[in-house]
């Protein structure tokens, strides 16, 4: 059997962000449960407790410095027959014959700030202009309510099959997936399926 041949790695941009947002947070936050665990010791506190601050916030700390190292660990990688979506606790493939029709559109359009949590709306607003792929299945390997899990919400517009793909080039990226999915040749004009879900609507 031929090997399955991978494109290029395309690293997840909702990721990185969330992943760079907040691995500051968490970092400072251990780095204060130290410095509180020495303030009790020097207190002369029961060995116990400031003890018990000082392995939380050696663990929190390495955990911020774990998710600074991760955070462009994610990415979608077309295949010769599936596309691939990594991060660092789900692994999935998704089988281009799943594929019903991919579109494009900006990110503020997909989320819209009233739609979103007021933690979201922070994520969305620096990449509400970027161009996201939006990938419309069959079925998904998984239901949406597991994918959840481990991908954030930005990764679904509502609770249809399909996913959002958020990369920095989505126009070689898309080009890519679409050479793998028809043999190696770039699609056509009249072969791709890259729409934009505005264009769409209505006009007034």
């Amino acid at each position: 059997m031929a090997a399955k041949k991978g494109g290029r790695r395309y690293p997840l941009v909702v990721f990185t962000h969330m992943m760079s947002r907040w691995w500051t947070a968490v970092f400072a936050l251990g780095l204060s449960m130290i410095g509180l665990a020495w303030v009790l010791r020097s207190w002369v506190f029961e060995e116990w407790r400031w003890m018990t601050f000082a392995i939380l916030g050696g663990f929190t700390a390495i955990a911020g410095i774990g998710m600074w190292l991760a955070r462009k660990s994610a990415y979608v990688q077309p295949f010769n027959d599936h596309l691939r979506l990594v991060t660092p606790f789900l692994r999935l493939n998704i089988s281009y014959k799943r594929f019903r029709r991919t579109s494009t559109a900006a990110m503020g359009a997909l989320f819209p700030p009233k739609n979103v949590s007021n933690t979201l709306q922070d994520i969305v607003e620096p990449i509400a202009k970027m161009t996201a792929i939006v990938i419309e299945v069959n079925a998904m390997p998984m239901s949406q309510s597991a994918l959840r899990l481990f991908l954030s919400q930005l990764y679904f517009k509502d609770k249809s099959p399909h996913i959002v793909i958020l990369v920095s080039d989505w126009m070689r990226f898309s080009a890519e997936m679409d050479s793998m999915r028809h043999g190696g040749e770039v699609a056509t004009p009249e072969h791709r399926r890259d729409i934009s879900i505005l264009s769409k609507l209505p006009k007034k």
